[in-house]
């Protein structure tokens, strides 16, 4: 059986030389994430062009996603690059203090409002929460701290504020025009980092769509205020990536495992797709092999239902960028060996004709026997529907449209087929299509098939026909 988790890798200088390209495909990459915060539209746009490239000539479907910066609040820089902060010590974030002007009693920020959006009494965290600042005093600008935890603080590390609340909007001026270099590029997927609400989603979606994006919409929830909008998010997106860092520190390390599980089951409740990301595989930044702490972080997130994987730094800039995308694979297979099936949505009402056959056949796959499922689709929203099911059976994505097969790349257990209803003949359409999949090693003779259509081919959301086939049959018989 194929692997059904999906795996997301982000590119940077690590994967730029055209054999590791290969070989990444090789090992199974499904989404590409080109991380905006970093390098130049020029080496990204040669990144892009590189892996379409390639996997055109590998014969594979590989999704692009584009991830926006949004708006990391930082503090700025040292006179000698680095200060040691000592539990007890008083210290200061001060916005009139000059970006490059730190020193050992007080620091600038790139964030003109932080006085505005913190109290005497919160507690402010940098570097990840590697150091934590007590507010004591916040008076026309200047915010002064007692260090509650100390260490090294070198420049522009990130500033949260534990349990949420800086006002920072979502989009900056630089989202803005990164997001119209994602409609020309033609990106898959474009992610909104630092999401509050689900206006924060409809906005990145309407400039994404005026600048020419078609696209889909992740929403990243690292935020602790998203946590309370969860619903309305995940309802206005296309899909959600789990962001662990940022929402670890603001939430606090010890609440994330329940609240990652609560966000992909939220997530494939509302018929969303979920990544989870963030560390997965930290280790292998510099390692060859995974930490057994990392193997059972990936398994329970593929236990859990994530639809998807993501590697960062450790495909990016680490030193083993295909073993790291292997050794994914691996866990993930394991794991979706003790995938049991789900009773998602059995007492739910169908408010469409496609649903209801997406539901359907899903539900008869499971209890028949069924070794494959193969959906004609214009736009995936059928197959999307099938992948919230929980089960073994793959799900085919058969459609003439590449934007479409690179879109199911990040449906779990959803694999893009390239395939033109050439004929009108809708019982030569069920052989062809059962044909293409003996081709492919699927199923053999004597192996059962769904078939999901519409009676008006090639006509988005007019899927209203379920057929069950016998391989080998399909050959012999004269349909009525």
């Amino acid at each position: 059986m194929p692997r059904r988790t999906k795996i997301v890798a982000t590119l940077g200088p690590a994967t730029d030389d055209p054999v590791v390209t290969d070989q990444l495909i090789a090992a199974g990459i499904d989404v590409v994430r080109l991380n905006l915060s970093h390098d130049s539209y020029e080496r990204h746009r040669r990144r892009v062009e590189l892996m379409r490239e390639r996997a055109h000539a590998a014969h594979q479907e590989i999704a692009v996603l584009l991830d926006l910066q949004g708006p990391k609040i930082r503090i700025g820089q040292f006179t000698d690059g680095k200060i040691e902060l000592t539990t007890g010590d008083n210290f200061a974030i001060d916005v009139h203090c000059p970006i490059t002007a730190g020193n050992l009693s007080q620091v600038g920020t790139t964030y003109t409002k932080l006085a505005d959006d913190v109290n005497s009494g919160d507690t402010l965290l940098l570097d990840d929460g590697a150091i934590a600042l007590q507010v004591v005093t916040v008076v026309n600008g200047r915010i002064d701290c007692t260090v509650l935890v100390g260490g090294p603080l070198s420049n522009n590390k990130g500033i949260n504020k534990k349990g949420g609340g800086l006002s920072a909007p979502a989009l900056t001026d630089k989202d803005r025009e990164d997001i119209r270099f994602a409609a020309e590029i033609g990106a898959d997927y474009l992610a909104v980092s630092f999401v509050r609400s689900s206006d924060d989603v409809r906005l990145a979606r309407e400039l994404f769509y005026a600048a020419g994006g078609r696209g889909g919409i992740v929403a990243k929830i690292e935020r602790a205020e998203a946590l309370n909008q969860i619903d309305d998010i995940i309802n206005a997106s296309d899909a959600i990536m789990v962001a662990r860092g940022d929402l670890g520190v603001e939430i606090g390390d010890a609440e994330l495992p329940a609240v990652q599980k609560h966000l992909i089951s939220r997530a494939r409740a509302l018929n969303s797709v979920v990544i989870t990301a963030t560390q997965m595989m930290q280790s292998m930044i510099e390692h060859p092999i995974p930490t057994r702490a990392e193997v059972f972080d990936v398994a329970n997130a593929v236990l859990d239902g994530t639809d998807a994987v993501m590697l960062s730094a450790e495909s990016s800039i680490g030193r083993y960028p295909v073993k790291v995308v292997e050794a994914l694979h691996r866990i993930c297979v394991e794991a979706e060996k003790n995938v049991t099936r789900s009773g998602h949505r059995l007492d739910s009402v169908f408010g469409r004709v496609d649903e209801a056959i997406a539901m359907a056949a899903m539900y008869t796959a499971n209890h028949l026997g069924v070794k494959a499922i193969a959906a004609l689709t214009e736009t995936g929203s059928t197959v999307k529907w099938m992948s919230r099911i929980r089960s073994g059976i793959p799900i085919y994505a058969m459609t003439r449209f590449s934007p479409t097969r690179r879109k199911v790349k990040l449906f779990r257990g959803a694999y893009p087929v390239s395939f033109d209803v050439a004929s009108t003949d809708i019982h030569e359409v069920n052989r062809e299509v059962i044909e293409e999949l003996v081709r492919r090693g699927t199923v053999r003779d004597g192996d059962l098939v769904i078939i999901t259509k519409g009676d008006r081919s090639g006509v988005e959301g007019q899927t209203n026909i379920m057929k069950i086939m016998r391989v080998g049959e399909h050959r012999l018989l004269n349909e009525d």
